[in-house]
């Protein structure tokens, strides 16, 4: 199955399905439904944005990036993407993996000997050495931290050195656990490619491919387009500010680089590298990575002869379970901690970018839902009802 779903899905990247244009009536019906979404209270504000093989269809703004202060949400608003980093640093591993630099299947104490010493909490060695895939994949057993005061202020070669203190979870290979894998595959691009980590995404990623609005750390101009984090209160059932870790007092106070989720961005810079990836690693004639490394990031991993629907970076839509249920089995993406998502279906070759900034708020994903619902019904796709495919098992 596993083979078959790759296969599938690599025929699909190479070759998008020629569709009509998007139906600009249904594209137009997404502004006033994220508008009755804030007024619902799923949202202070909602930012949405449609490519088709590389080219933007729709962009949208809606509601208040800023409630108190009565600023209105911007299209060109900046959020905290949170986990929708890890798609970008697995991309980052596979431009090593393409320049013969690294390799998502060899021990990955090649290139970080700490990996080599981690024990089990029994004291044993693992089985298997822990390799690139897994720490993408989220199966190489790297315990979820415990938070701690320093969190974010220690830079990324102590924080992942604490990480590996930690006994492993479970026997690498052997299980999912969601955690901080994908830093310690930060932390080797790192060594490789003698470069700090943002610096990397900045030359390989960013600059390529245009995403001036891309950062860990905003400036003060960047920073004034922060959209506000918001929450929703137990008692009055308004939105109210909420608390974001990764918004510091101000531009000189630096967080962490987090290669699991500590990237700001736009939704047209995220759109971009979406595109890129959906293009199989070339948009508007530069090329950030192989279309055999698109593929091999982007197929689902399997832990005890189970398929996940995780790949190097990527939560991807298989039968058995439907991260966005309102996208076709196939298509893959990542959402944040704060509902941001981004969903490429390469089929259409059409991206999907919904950027919000909720914490706690109630009903936060229906607005995801109904718009990417009205970006299927305007390509004229038909996504089979979560109803009829096979129970959702936990991710």
């Amino acid at each position: 199955m596993h083979r078959f779903f790759c296969t599938a899905l690599s025929s699909l990247l190479l070759f998008p399905a020629l569709l009509p244009a998007l139906d600009a009536a249904k594209l137009a019906a997404i502004h006033p439904a994220m508008e009755a979404a804030v007024k619902a209270k799923q949202a202070a504000g909602i930012v949405t944005l449609v490519m088709e093989k590389g080219k933007v269809v729709h962009h949208d703004a809606a509601g208040m990036a800023d409630v108190a202060k009565g600023r209105a949400m911007e299209k060109d608003a900046l959020f905290w993407i949170a986990s929708m980093t890890k798609s970008i640093n697995g991309s980052a591993v596979m431009v090593l993996v393409d320049e013969g630099k690294l390799s998502l299947d060899e021990p990955a104490s090649k290139w970080l000997p700490e990996l080599g010493k981690v024990k089990l909490a029994d004291g044993s060695a693992p089985e298997k050495p822990i390799t690139l895939r897994m720490l993408l994949s989220h199966t190489a057993g790297i315990a979820f931290p415990r938070r701690a005061p320093s969190d974010g202020a220690i830079s990324l070669k102590a924080y992942v050195a604490s990480l590996l203190k930690t006994p492993l979870a479970f026997q690498p290979g052997s299980a999912y656990e969601y955690g901080f894998g994908p830093t310690v595959a930060g932390r080797i691009i790192e060594l490789v490619s003698g470069m700090k980590y943002d610096a990397f995404l900045q030359a390989k990623i960013f600059a390529p491919l245009g995403m001036k609005d891309t950062m860990f750390n905003p400036d003060d101009a960047h920073r004034a387009r922060i959209a506000r984090t918001y929450k929703m209160d137990d008692e009055t059932h308004e939105l109210v500010p909420g608390y974001n870790p990764f918004v510091t007092s101000d531009a000189s106070v630096t967080h962490m680089v987090e290669p699991s989720g500590g990237l700001f961005s736009t939704a047209a810079d995220m759109g971009r590298f979406y595109s890129m990836i959906a293009n199989g690693g070339e948009l508007d004639g530069v090329r950030v990575l192989s279309e055999k490394s698109v593929k091999d990031m982007t197929a689902p991993v399997s832990a005890s002869g189970k398929m996940l629907n995780y790949a190097c970076g990527w939560q991807v839509n298989i039968e058995t379970q439907r991260v966005n249920s309102q996208m076709p089995v196939g298509s893959f993406g990542h959402g944040g901690a704060f509902a941001t998502n981004g969903c490429i279906d390469p089929q259409s070759g059409i991206v999907t970018v919904y950027m919000v900034q909720n914490v706690l708020v109630p009903d936060s994903g229906k607005p995801k839902d109904a718009f990417q619902h009205l970006v299927m019904e305007a390509a004229g796709i038909t996504v089979k009802p979560v109803a009829t495919v096979a129970k959702k098992t936990k991710p």
